[in-house]
This record gives C-alpha cells, sequence and structure tokens, in this order.
C-alpha cells in the first residue's frame, strides 16, 4: 500500500511537470525532450491551418482538439525531419441530405522534407494555394510544399513520405547513477525526470497505468 501511495506522489508530480511545460508554449510545440543541446536557441517553423505536422525526427505530434490550428513548432539546430499532410475544405452547393457533410476535404498522402535548421531564423511553408476544390483536387495529384525562410529563400522542397524515418529525436541523455547514490537517495526527482525524458511513448502508458493501478 505505501508502495502505490508513493507511486501515486511521482505520478502526480510527472504529469504535473508536463502540463506545466505545455502551458509554457501554448502556441510553441517544442520536439525534442529534455534539454539537448541546442534547445536554448531553437528555430521555428510556422505551420498554417492547412498543414498538420504529423512528425519531427521520427517522433509523434500532439493531436490538438482543435482542426486548422496554426501552430510553431520548436527545431534544435542542424538536420530536421517533418512529415506533413496538407488539407482544405470546401463547402458543398446545393441540397445537402440529413447526415451527409456539408463539406468537401481535400487530403495531401503524407509529405515529407528534410532541411538544416539555423539556430533562431524562422521558417515557413510555401505552396500553391487553389481558388476552387477542382484545383484543390488537381493540385493532390502531385502535391509538395517549400521551406522558406523569412526571407523567402527555399531552402528544401517536400515530396511522399515512404513511411520511414531517417532522423531520430534529439534526447537529453540520461545521468550515470551508481547503485551506491540510488541507496542513499540521491536526487530522486531529477533522477525521474531524466528517465521520463529518455522513455519511449510505450513505457510512459505503462508507468502510468502502473502508477494509478
Amino acid at each position: 500500500m505505501k508502495l502505490g501511495f508513493r507511486a501515486i506522489q511521482y505520478g502526480v508530480i510527472l504529469i504535473s511537470l508536463f502540463m506545466v511545460g505545455c502551458a509554457s508554449s501554448v502556441t510553441r510545440v517544442n520536439t525534442w525532450e529534455g534539454t539537448p543541446a541546442g534547445a536554448e536557441d531553437p528555430a521555428v517553423l510556422k505551420a498554417p491551418g492547412e498543414i498538420q505536422v504529423l512528425r519531427v525526427n521520427g517522433q509523434s505530434m500532439t493531436n490538438f482538439l482543435i482542426d486548422d490550428l496554426a501552430l510553431d513548432y520548436g527545431l534544435l539546430p542542424g538536420e530536421n525531419e517533418v512529415v506533413f499532410t496538407y488539407k482544405t475544405i470546401w463547402a458543398k452547393s446545393g441540397v445537402v441530405r440529413n447526415g451527409e457533410s456539408k463539406v468537401h476535404i481535400v487530403e495531401s498522402a503524407p509529405q515529407v522534407v528534410r532541411f538544416d535548421a539555423t539556430a533562431g531564423s524562422v521558417y515557413e511553408f510555401e505552396y500553391p494555394v487553389p481558388e476552387s476544390r477542382q484545383e484543390a483536387e488537381a493540385l493532390m495529384v502531385d502535391f509538395s510544399a517549400d521551406i522558406v525562410t523569412a526571407g523567402g529563400q527555399t531552402i528544401a522542397s517536400s515530396s511522399a513520405w515512404d513511411g520511414r524515418s531517417t532522423v531520430a529525436r534529439a534526447r537529453t541523455p540520461v545521468p550515470a547513477t551508481s547503485a551506491d547514490s540510488r541507496a542513499a537517495g540521491g536526487d530522486t526527482l531529477e533522477q525521474m525526470k531524466a528517465l521520463w525524458a529518455e522513455a519511449s511513448e510505450e513505457e510512459k502508458r505503462t508507468f502510468l497505468r502502473w502508477a494509478f493501478e
């Protein structure tokens, strides 16, 4: 019973830390874990509502409850891989039957773009803007978006994603701890934070299920 209570305490602490981190970056989603080198001065990739970023450097991004939400993504300096889709919504003309959607959704297949980001720089997506649903559907046949700098320079273009990621997400290395330091107690919270940063999404879910059993 005592162990279960302590596990719940640690679980609450971890969830609180996660929520505080989210609240401090509502408009910018950081794409790394912990505090790796370069995190103090990241690049920023601006994604408009039509672009849904699915993965960055092999890691799934948070799914927000609001569709078509423009977000900024913090990128560590160096090589980055961004997987995304492009989606537009068009109102249907004429009579709409009960239960039938009132809009047409035109969405691209997943795209991938890889580029070297510079610390402190701002990047944006650039792509053709269709004037009609027919133009949007034609655009999806061979869709591609560019990544441009704040000055309008194109540095990379997207292509169809084959489902494989070649760039790994950066994480803060877990500090080495000896058995003696763990036995003495050490800084338990810092150790847990480091382990949490290193854990995979599945490991985090497993831990939280165990903590609240």
